[in-house]
């Protein structure tokens, strides 16, 4: 073997110092391209570029907040789609002579005061405060979102008038409103409720899609579609929208817990929902005059309360942490 010494076979300082300075800066400029061209997560040089959502999704998968509270709402989604795959018995079917009764087997829960079974009302009662939460939840994000983007994107007088409205709804208090406008329905469905909800729940969404897309149509993106001759419905769905929806989905997704307590809190009042509809605050209701006598007919349905509630509020602070850029 020849020894890389020889005259004849020059070291790499002898080839870099003979070929000059030009050949050591090509040597360096094809080596940063050979490493800037690597994915440092393994892809390859075609990689995509992430956006906010794939990172988002990134970050929300490793937060154990984010797949705690995941685990429990897709619970409770499942368990009110099909309450019967935890619970085999009728929740409108009572038994007085069982009223006030403790734990028994076959039900874990004990009995009400009108001795229906606790664990089975508890069970069914999650199917009305979910279906309430959530339908509440879209309607108030679509309207809020179609009001506020709409103001925020051509201003104006369409601005001013939106501004006076929404700070007219934001002077009833919700509680008051509920007894004053729920007391003179009769209607036993969900419906009422919902659509008082969404009557004073959309002045704090349309507020906030206002001022996302306010924010959003001043980047040079939007300007660039502009001078290219883009209508106004394209730049506000095709290009403001996908910009501006983070601060909503964010206050949705924690608006959905209050409004979930916000529902027991009307049904517990007497003017929410109301028999035989079963409802976690109808229960506590019932159960809040015998919570000395009984404490498991209010101990159960409250619990249950709590614990979905605090899951949407954790769900939608793990969502927050995940879009917000400031956090990054």
């Amino acid at each position: 073997m020849p020894d890389p010494q020889q005259p004849g076979l020059p070291d790499d300082k002898s080839a870099i110092s003979a070929a000059g300075a030009g050949a050591a800066t090509d040597m360096a400029m094809s080596e940063g391209i050979s490493l800037e061209g690597k994915d440092p997560e393994g892809g390859g040089p075609d990689t995509k570029p992430r956006s906010l959502w794939s990172d988002a999704w990134r970050d929300l998968r490793r937060n154990p907040v984010f797949l705690i509270s995941s685990l429990i709402i897709l619970f409770l989604v499942v368990i009110s789609i099909w309450p019967s795959l935890i619970a085999s018995g009728n929740p409108l079917s009572c038994d007085l002579a069982k009223s006030q009764q403790g734990s028994q087997p076959g039900h874990p829960f004990g009995f009400n005061q009108q001795g229906c079974d606790v664990y089975t009302r508890t069970v069914y009662g999650a199917r009305t405060s979910v279906a309430v939460g959530v339908l509440a939840t879209l309607g108030v994000a679509v309207l809020g979102s179609v009001l506020g983007g709409v103001a925020g994107f051509f201003g104006g007088v369409w601005d001013a008038i939106l501004s006076r409205v929404t700070d007219m709804f934001f002077a009833i208090p919700v509680v008051l409103g509920g007894l004053v406008l729920l007391s003179v329905v009769t209607s036993t469905t969900i419906w009422p409720v919902i659509g008082f909800m969404v009557l004073l729940g959309w002045p704090q969404i349309s507020r906030i899609a206002r001022g996302s897309v306010i924010t959003a149509k001043q980047n040079d993106y939007v300007q660039a579609a502009r001078a290219l001759g883009a209508s106004n419905t394209r730049m506000l769905l095709r290009h403001i929208a996908p910009n501006a929806v983070a601060p909503v989905i964010v206050v949705a997704t924690i608006a959905l817990g209050t409004y979930i307590a916000l529902e027991a809190t009307l049904s517990f009042l007497g003017v929410g929902l109301r028999p035989p509809t079963v409802s976690w605050g109808i229960d506590i209701s019932d159960a809040s005059a015998n919570v000395r006598n009984a404490p498991h007919m209010l101990l159960w349905p409250a619990g249950a309360l709590a614990i979905t509630v605090l899951a949407f509020i954790m769900l939608g602070d793990a969502v927050r942490d995940a879009l917000d850029p400031k956090l990054r």
